[in-house]
């Protein structure tokens, strides 16, 4: 299944000592060489995160706040505003169940039951 060359197989990017997947697009990884490698979707990539960053964001509640600046264009007045952008990083609950230890540290997620009772109809 891993060979980088054939089409339809899967190309091994990296070998890891230990990682941190916290939601879909949102994980830090230590590769068995020391490197550390991490991805946020919507964070710039000049932002510095450290893996014990995201250790922190195991425990229940934990948020960490990054500031960036951000381009918005203003068609209509033909101008481009750079303003200053707080990013909040935090686990959200909103595709899966989050689990947690009696210390409140995230150890695992699971589905959501929906049952006909949860079905809320929104018209």
């Amino acid at each position: 299944m891993v060979n980088a060359k054939e089409l339809g197989k899967l190309k091994l990017e990296h070998t890891c000592d230990k990682a941190i997947f916290l939601t879909p697009k949102v994980y830090c990884l230590v590769t068995d060489d020391g490197k550390t490698i991490y991805k946020v979707k919507g964070l710039k990539h000049e932002i510095e995160l450290t893996y014990q960053d995201f250790e922190k964001l195991l425990f229940k509640d934990a948020l960490i706040e990054k500031s960036q600046s951000k381009w918005f264009r203003k068609l209509s007045e033909g101008k481009i505003d750079i303003l200053n952008e707080v990013y909040t990083l935090k686990v959200n609950d909103n595709k899966r169940e989050l689990v947690y230890n009696k210390n409140n540290k995230l150890i695992g997620t699971k589905a959501y039951r929906i049952t006909p009772e949860k079905i809320i109809n929104i018209k």
